[in-house]
């Protein structure tokens, strides 16, 4: 065999062995994450029927007057496409959650499939960097069960481009990187989402 054989051969195994090993903790991932945020989508949206039926009443989720469901539900970002951004959150994530149930039993995604997931965690942290934005500069109230979503979605992002980097750039450098420091990559993230959300509200989040 050539070398080119032997490293297409050495490719090829890497790949088979993936559904049995990264791919299924990749799928319970998956679960708890897509579960997480589906489960806010949820309650955000029973809150949000229960403030059309109730429009005086507090929502459980209104802590203050800068962290409140009620305060963010009646923006016209909440309903960005005609209709409430949990729907579109229920949609999504259940789909995401069926696909870490389907990687963690071993099922082997079709390859055109991996484009599908790095296409739609794209959308779906790009939606969510949009929506933290115009909820700490130009709404300036938190939603708990958005920031939920936002917790979830980041490391959702992280690490499913990272699998889809390893399905379709295996021995690439920029795979190795984002799978050996994705951890990190989320942790500063975050810092940089709470500090932005620190230097606009401080002290009075909680006022």
């Amino acid at each position: 065999m050539t070398d080119t054989q032997i490293d297409a051969a050495e490719r090829a195994g890497r790949s088979a062995e993936a559904p049995t090993g990264s791919l299924r903790g990749y799928g319970y991932f998956l679960i708890v994450t897509g579960g997480v945020a589906l489960a806010s989508a949820l309650i955000l949206t029973i809150e949000k029927i229960n403030l059309l039926e109730n429009p005086d009443q507090a929502l459980s989720c209104d802590l203050s007057a800068f962290v409140s469901c009620g305060g963010v539900v009646n923006q016209w970002q909440a309903s960005v496409f005609g209709f409430p951004n949990p729907l579109m959150g229920i949609v999504g994530f259940s789909i995401v959650v069926t696909l870490g149930v389907l990687l963690a039993a071993g099922t082997t995604l079709p390859r055109w499939f991996w484009g599908g997931i790095a296409a739609g965690t794209t959308f779906g942290i790009g939606f969510v960097t949009w929506l933290q934005s115009q909820s700490i500069y130009d709404i300036r109230v938190l939603c708990p069960y958005c920031m939920v979503v936002w917790t979830m979605m980041i490391p959702m992002f992280v690490v499913s481009i990272g699998q889809v980097l390893r399905q379709y750039r295996p021995d690439a450098a920029v795979t190795r990187f984002v799978n050996d420091w994705r951890v990190l990559i989320v942790a500063l993230w975050y810092v940089a989402v709470v500090s932005l959300i620190w230097f606009q509200f401080g002290t009075t989040l909680w006022a």
